[in-house]
């Protein structure tokens, strides 16, 4: 029987790559309504006027910032490639969003409140100490990376 919650586990890196791909698909197809309009969202100029209607100024350059973060950092998440770096930016923009619109509003998010970002930001934390998982361009760099510093040391040993 396969033990999941064994250190070494060889299904353990799959499971991070499932919680990456969803993540970075929700944010991205989130990204994706901010700036282009897709799927109903407002695009910028609906983005705009409500990031305005909240008393976030300067409007239009924030919501080019939000839908950056979300659709670069969602398909960044997706590809596994600088993930800390896409967690850590949209972990912030998650505390933002909670600050600025859902707190006021409770817990639960039936009321608009933060429950679904706090998943979010758990998520997006997971991920930065956890890492990418499998099949990611992150591993893939770490492997290349390990296998070139191995070939360095066995030559600076002479063990070539």
């Amino acid at each position: 029987m396969l033990d999941v919650y064994d250190e070494r586990s060889s299904a353990r890196p799959y499971g991070l790559a499932l919680l990456r791909l969803a993540i970075g698909t929700v944010f991205s197809v989130h990204g994706a309504q901010k700036l282009f309009g897709a799927w109903g969202g407002g695009g910028l100029p609906g983005t705009q006027a409500y990031f305005s209607q909240l008393g976030l100024e300067p409007a239009y350059a924030l919501a080019v910032a939000a839908g950056v973060v979300e659709f670069g950092g969602g398909l960044l998440l997706v590809l596994g490639a600088f993930t800390a770096l896409a967690s850590a930016l949209l972990a912030v923009e998650m505390v933002v969003a909670v600050w600025q619109v859902h707190l006021a509003n409770g817990f639960f998010v039936s009321a608009n409140g933060y429950e679904y970002n706090l998943t979010l930001i758990a998520a997006l934390l997971c991920l930065m100490l956890s890492g990418p998982g499998a099949l990611s361009v992150d591993a893939r760099r770490a492997s290349h990376a390990a296998t070139a510093a191995a070939g360095r040391a066995r030559v600076r040993f002479g063990k070539v």
